[in-house]
């Protein structure tokens, strides 16, 4: 399962990251992605209605979407682990190291990306199996931090999230660095006016992945 779900993300490698209280909302997000190509998403845990949403996300998919993989981010403890496991997530994201989520994933045979800033974070997640780490955040690190450690782990995939562009010459950089995927909030997700763009939602996952499969 794993290995699978991560041929999944290097063959669609652009994860929106988005969370709203408006469960309509949610799921005109999620329909534009899918629309736009979109094949991996994330849906995070950062608000009273997290779980609630998750749900209709999750039987949405089920229904129309079976060939994308839904997961959960912002997962800050075992228990958050735990909750979404039985909902079905399909991975996990963190934006930090913890063994004792490392240990529920590792249990579920699941893929969970934990978020690290510095070499020995990394290291650490090496060491008890995680093969993708999250760069967290990635606005603060850039793609001159991973040319430097990249060298050090061979064998590890990274994808930052923060200070991910939605523009060709930010992809170009990171890809570039030697990010294997990249995770994108807000920049992806236009607004005017304070009301979300889904068309141009679709055309930015559009763009996205056609400059992604350019660099890879």
């Amino acid at each position: 399962m794993k290995e699978q779900l991560i041929e999944q993300i290097l063959k669609t490698p652009v994860l929106p990251v988005f969370y709203d209280a408006d469960v309509e909302i949610c799921l005109e997000v999620l329909k534009s992605c899918y629309a736009g190509g979109i094949r991996v998403f994330e849906f995070v845990n950062r608000g009273e209605a997290a779980e609630q949403n998750f749900k209709a996300l999750k039987a949405y998919k089920e229904e129309f979407f079976p060939d994308l993989k839904l997961g959960i981010g912002t997962i800050m403890t075992a228990e958050d682990a735990d909750r979404f496991i039985l909902l079905g997530a399909d991975f996990l994201v963190s934006p930090i190291f913890s063994k004792s989520i490392a240990l529920r994933a590792h249990e579920n045979n699941m893929l969970w990306i934990p978020g690290c800033m510095t070499p020995s974070e990394i290291a650490n997640a090496q060491a008890v199996g995680c093969t993708f780490v999250k760069l967290f955040p990635g606005e603060t690190l850039g793609p001159g931090f991973l040319k430097s450690i990249k060298p050090v782990f061979p064998k590890l995939k990274f994808m930052p999230t923060g200070g991910v562009d939605c523009t060709e010459e930010s992809i170009n950089k990171w890809f570039e660095a030697g990010v294997s995927a990249v995770g994108l909030g807000s920049k992806l997700f236009t607004k005017e006016n304070g009301q979300y763009q889904f068309q141009k939602i679709i055309e930015n996952s559009e763009k996205l992945l056609k400059w992604v499969k350019t660099e890879n």
